[in-house]
């Protein structure tokens, strides 16, 4: 098992800058990717940004792009989401993932195939 914890949510004004962390403990040595996924009210959960843990190689939802970037420290078994230019938009509950499995191309952006979920943190962007 892989337990999840997220931090870093919270009340930014559009234009403005969070960093959100997600820890992982247990048995963090089967973690393939990890991810982060958001849950706005009344829609589907989507992607947001993963990181493949052997060669950092990562990956970003278009919408995101140039904005968020994902990062890990391996030291401390977290992953960071560095999110700026905040829009209305991005306002939701994020979520952090972690999956052991070997994906390709566009498996990694489908929730599904994450065994592992944080308990979620709160964006909220001000127009």
């Amino acid at each position: 098992q892989v337990q999840l914890v997220e931090s870093g949510g919270g009340l930014v004004q559009a234009g403005g800058s969070l960093r959100l962390s997600c820890a992982a403990s247990g048995r963090t040595f089967s973690i393939y990717t990890m991810g982060w996924f958001r849950q706005a009210p009344g829609k589907e959960r989507e992607f947001v940004a993963a990181i493949r843990w052997s060669d950092v190689s990562t990956y970003y939802a278009d919408s995101v792009k140039g904005r968020f970037t994902i990062s890990r420290d391996n030291a401390k078994n977290t992953v960071y989401l560095r999110m700026n230019s905040l829009k209305p938009e991005d306002t939701a509950v994020y979520y952090c993932a972690a999956s052991p499995r070997i994906m390709i191309g566009t498996m990694r952006f489908a929730p599904n195939m994450y065994d592992y979920w944080g308990q979620g943190t709160q964006v909220t962007v001000s127009s």
